[in-house]
């Protein structure tokens, strides 16, 4: 480094030296261990729809070559263009290009700031005062900037499903799909990834968890990449969930030697370590094998007897397990019923049997290691006793030799299981291996009514991680590669069960499939057009699919199911001008963005000639004109147990002091200044 240094210094010109030096200290800063991948940047979106302006990069529409163009003048409806370079420099003495608006399409670079706004696009409401499920159809970068703006460390539980760069065709990097020729298509995914993930991680509150899904194909990488940004003692755990099995197609490949593959995973990260504090649920699994340490049966007496002498000797089991032979003939154990070789053959022929274990989950028992507390008690020998320790009821025997134990009764672990059909018999509890899903995902085409054949996951998988890493009833649940809505179907579902408030919010995007993209532009349709965006997965997928699922109706007005009592706002995603915002001429499109920091409960504050407002059924408020502070205050006052937040448009910063100074104490803390809060925010949103 100092013979790098020393020629640094050779450089006559400062500038040019200054650079050399900046770029040489970024190289010498970068890890040398753990992922190393090629950054790609910039990333970028097409706009369809958005007015282009002076300055702005734009592209022809219907160009698959995605030439593209810097904007000199746009008035009358009319662009006035200059062809860019490779490098994004205006070529050389080119001539000037005229173009409508329509034929034109805004490009939106990731490294620059963006202003968006929400249009509401359709709702359901049949969950009363519940707060509203929020979908956004959208690209999720910019999204996950807005929800920085309303949900920034408000996020419980984040799902994700992204794309698995298998090189088929699954995924596109700046309007262009990735496949296995690509060179770069790992180092694309990455950078593709860890922006989001970096954002995800603003969005996450202090006890919150991130679960992503993967495939083999990036796995290993993504898991890397996760320890980069969330840190690697936040790593959890990766969950292996079994989604097929090796059958169909599969079974000529297996016969020929191949490795089928049969499961995909689940990287957990935690936001820190206040998760651990967080209560987590465990989850069951049924088992059909007898655990053979349970041997023992609980008397009325106090006194520990022999299941096996019990069940023979009862009338109705002993005359089954004679009837099934399964009494020994030979050896020590000549004339008995010995549970460990013979239990399971009996419950799986017997009603009786199994009946019999059902109606004395409490007596049935196996003995276990003493607790702590228990130490130092008293227990009769081949006896039970009940103790109290720590607040909790422990049964106590002692054994001959005289070592004390504790009587686990099977109780225990007899409940109701978490599978693909829940069942109420003994079962274990679930680790990192989730077997049985490939059960869900022969059915999972039926789920949500609206058949969607790109990696749709069941509904299943998303409630039972939501529920072992959080299932309070009002938790807050993000998934921005929301896809078909599985998630948001997944937390419809778990406030059916229980009765809770949980709120899911949904990023996707009306991305057409290739083989649909294809067919389309032959038939003369782009990006923009009616017919184009009617196949999009947001509008032939995720929406119908959410609709079908609270109203109860399908798209075509067949019955699907009695819907659910909950309600779903859908919204698109809209790039806002921040003149026309500053100058408070845009507030409909952010009025929106108000209500879901608010928490999303109730109605949206929209304006009217009014100098504030403040609906009935709203949770929040908006002060138009610091002039009418007084009577606003008041209103506010007289609501003061039902008001979450209040808005305050204010040029200056002194007006926002002053007009706050009329709300009620507790309030002044819940207020932000319209527009400098949200402009200010979008200014700094971009940068990790």
């Amino acid at each position: 480094m100092a013979h790098i240094d020393n020629l640094v210094e050779r450089i006559a010109d400062p500038t040019l030296r200054d650079q050399i030096a900046e770029e040489i200290a970024k190289l010498v800063d970068r890890k040398d261990f753990g992922l190393v991948f090629q950054r790609h940047k910039p990333e970028d979106v097409e706009t369809p729809g958005v007015k282009p302006r002076r300055g702005d990069r734009v592209r022809l529409r219907g160009d698959t070559t995605k030439r593209e163009f810097l904007v000199r003048a746009a008035r009358s409806g009319v662009a006035t263009l200059l062809p860019l370079d490779a490098s994004r420099h205006v070529v050389a003495d080119a001539e000037p290009e005229e173009h409508t608006f329509e034929d034109v399409v805004v490009v939106k670079d990731f490294d620059y700031p963006i202003y968006p706004g929400l249009e509401l696009v359709d709702e359901v409401n049949r969950g009363d005062d519940k707060p509203s499920h929020i979908v956004i159809n959208g690209e999720n970068y910019y999204a996950l900037e807005t929800l920085l703006y309303t949900h920034a460390g408000k996020v419980d539980v984040i799902y994700i499903d992204p794309p698995y760069n298998t090189g088929s065709d699954d995924w596109q990097y700046n309007d262009r799909y990735v496949d296995r020729r690509d060179d770069f298509a790992h180092s694309k995914w990455l950078s593709f990834m860890e922006r989001r993930l970096h954002h995800a991680r603003r969005l996450l509150k202090q006890t919150g968890v991130i679960f992503v899904s993967i495939s083999d194909h990036e796995q290993a990488h993504l898991k890397l990449l996760m320890e980069q940004v969330f840190g690697a003692t936040n790593f959890v755990d990766t969950i292996v969930v079994e989604m097929s099995t090796t059958s169909g197609p599969k079974v000529t490949n297996a016969q020929q030697g191949t490795i089928v593959k049969n499961v995909e995973f689940v990287h957990i990260f935690r936001k820190s370590t206040d998760f651990d504090l967080v209560r987590h649920t465990p989850l069951f699994d049924s088992t059909p094998q007898w655990d053979t340490h349970y041997v023992q049966w609980l008397g009325d007496n106090g006194e520990l007897h022999s299941l096996a002498e019990v069940m023979l000797a009862n009338d109705e089991v002993g005359a089954e397990i004679r009837r099934f032979g399964l009494i020994e003939t030979t050896g020590r154990n000549k004339g008995k019923f010995v549970v460990a070789a013979s239990m399971d053959k009996l419950l799986a022929v017997s009603e009786v049997a199994s009946n019999f274990v059902s109606e004395n989950l409490d007596r049935i028992a196996r003995l276990d290691n003493l607790p702590a507390s228990c130490r130092g008690m008293e227990a009769p020998v081949n006896g039970w006793v009940q103790v109290q320790a720590d607040h909790r009821t422990y049964l106590l025997t002692k054994l001959r030799t005289g070592t004390l134990n504790q009587v686990y009764s099977l109780r225990r672990n007899f409940r109701m299981s978490d599978d693909y059909r829940p069942r109420f018999g003994r079962t274990v509890i679930r680790g990192d291996l989730w077997k049985g899903f490939y059960q869900d995902m022969g059915n999972v085409s039926k789920e949500g009514g609206v058949a969607f054949a790109n990696g749709k996951k069941p509904i299943r998988l998303m409630s039972q991680l939501i529920k072992w890493a959080n299932d309070a009833s009002d938790t807050v649940i993000l998934d921005f590669f929301g896809g078909s809505g599985s998630t948001a179907h997944a937390v419809m579902e778990m406030n059916a069960a229980d009765g809770g408030r949980r709120q899911s919010i949904t990023v996707t995007n009306n991305e057409v499939g290739r083989i649909t993209s294809d067919s389309l532009r032959g038939a003369g349709y782009l990006p923009g057009d009616p017919e184009w965006e009617a196949e999009g997965v947001f509008e032939k997928v995720t929406r119908p699919r959410l609709k079908t699922v609270v109203t109860g109706q399908r798209p075509d007005g067949k019955h699907y199911s009695k819907g659910l009592a909950e309600n779903v706002s859908f919204y698109k995603l809209t790039y806002e001008d921040e003149n026309q915002v500053a100058l408070d001429r845009r507030y409909q499109a952010i009025a929106p963005l108000l209500w879901m920091k608010s928490g999303g409960r109730g109605a949206v504050v929209h304006r009217n000639d009014a100098a504030w407002a403040l609906p009935d059924d709203a949770t929040y408020g908006v002060l138009f004109d610091v002039a009418a502070a007084h009577d606003f205050g008041r209103a506010v006052a007289d609501r003061v147990n039902d008001v979450r937040h209040v808005y305050v448009v204010a040029d200056a910063e002194s007006a926002f002091q002053a007009a706050i100074q009329y709300l009620p104490a507790t309030l002044r803390y819940s207020t932000t200044r319209l527009y400098s809060d949200y402009l200010h925010s979008f200014e700094i949103n971009g940068k990790d």
